[in-house]
Formats: C-alpha cells, sequence, structure tokens
C-alpha cells in the first residue's frame, strides 16, 4: 500500500522529497518535545523548508502528526508463511517492532490523548490510521478462505463485522502490551496470542447465533 498524502491544494506542484521530509522531521519532534510544544515552526526547520510550505499541505499541527504516524503504520505488510496461523504471527510482529520505535510509540500515545478531547482529531485518525490498517484483516481472512482454514462470510455486512472484531482484538492487545503494560510482544507472547485468537476464528456459531463473529 502507498503511503499516504495529504489531499492537494491548488498552487505549485507537491515535491514528495518536502513531504518525506516533513512528516520525518515531525515524528522527530514529537520524540524530542512532544506534542504540547511541538509547532509547525519547528518543524519546518528540521524539514528544511518554508513554513508556508508545511501549510499548503496541512491545515494544522493535529493533521500533520496524524500523517506522520500513519506513514509508519503503512509500512506493515501481510506476510504469505502457509498457514493463518503463521500470517498473523508475522503481521503482529511487524506491527509490535513498529509500536516499539520511539516515534511511533510517541506520536501515537500523544495523538490518541488529545483526540480524547477533540472528535475531528478522532476521526481524521480513524480514518488514517485504524481504517487503512484493516486491509490486512481483509487481506489476511480472505486468503485463508481460499486456502479453506477459514468459511466463508454470509455477505458483506458479516464480512466488515468481522474485520471491525479482528482489528480491534489485534490492535487493542498489541497496543496494550507495548505501551500499557511494557512488556515485550515476543515470538512467544505472538504465538500465544495467535493461538487464542484462532480459537475464535475457526470456532462454529452456536444455535442462538452467538460465537464468532
Amino acid at each position: 500500500m502507498q503511503s499516504r498524502t495529504p489531499a492537494s491544494r491548488p498552487g505549485r506542484p507537491r515535491s514528495a522529497a518536502a513531504d518525506t521530509a516533513i512528516l520525518a522531521a515531525t515524528r522527530e519532534a514529537l520524540v524530542e518535545l512532544g506534542w504540547s510544544k511541538l509547532t509547525l515552526g519547528d518543524v519546518a526547520m528540521r524539514a528544511g523548508v518554508a513554513k508556508t510550505t508545511l501549510y499548503r499541505r496541512w491545515a494544522g499541527k493535529n493533521e500533520l502528526v496524524v500523517d506522520a504516524v500513519a506513514e509508519l503504520f503503512d509500512e506493515l505488510r501481510l506476510p504469505d508463511r502457509g498457514t493463518l496461523a503463521a500470517d498473523i504471527e508475522g503481521v503482529v510482529l511487524q506491527f509490535a517492532a513498529i509500536l516499539a520505535r520511539p516515534e511511533a510509540k510517541s506520536g501515537l500515545m500523544a495523538a490518541v490523548a488529545e483526540s480524547t478531547r477533540d472528535d475531528a482529531l478522532r476521526e481524521r485518525i480513524r480514518e488514517s490510521i485504524v481504517d487503512r490498517q484493516k486491509r490486512l484483516v481483509q487481506e489476511g481472512r480472505a486468503r485463508a478462505q481460499v486456502r479453506g482454514e477459514l468459511p466463508p462470510e454470509s455477505g458483506p455486512e458479516e464480512a466488515a463485522r468481522t474485520a471491525d472484531l479482528i482489528f480491534d482484538m489485534v490492535a487493542g492487545a498489541v497496543v496494550h502490551r507495548t505501551l500499557v503494560s511494557g512488556k515485550p510482544a515476543d515470538e512467544e507472547w505472538v504465538r500465544s496470542f495467535t493461538r487464542v485468537l484462532l480459537m475464535g476464528l475457526t470456532s462454529r456459531p452456536t444455535e442462538s447465533g452467538a460465537g464468532w463473529p
């Protein structure tokens, strides 16, 4: 998946190099200064661009920070290891490795904390990070269905609901493990987590309709 670029605005052509430098400078500033002290002026100086260059691309700090963090998670890829369990383990290990990076840890925690007071920021996080990474769930589930490891969904509504549940379980568990508990999401933990997740994915619904998904 290609890295996200902000919506284009009228004016001179966009520079991919400038975008890359600005987003990298934003992550650097988050680590060193934190959300409250980060300013667009400081980011511009670090990136070696004019402050007006930032304002042509981003409306403000919130949008800039979310895009800088989203770019990190766009690095996630679902490996094809031959089985659903191995695929899940591979992507979860990648996710944990990204969260272990200071710029991801600082940026994500700061953005989430700020979003508790800003509905627009929360929505941008959902659109730019959460919804975009659900592609991994959809890709992995479709691959497992082709292998015969999982049954097909009954329709698009069930598929969407399942993707939401799986994403929430994986993201919630890994973020809590690495950023809240401060414990490593190492291979042993990832194997145990994957085993528990697969118990739900492969279980059959009960007669009352309860069960996964």
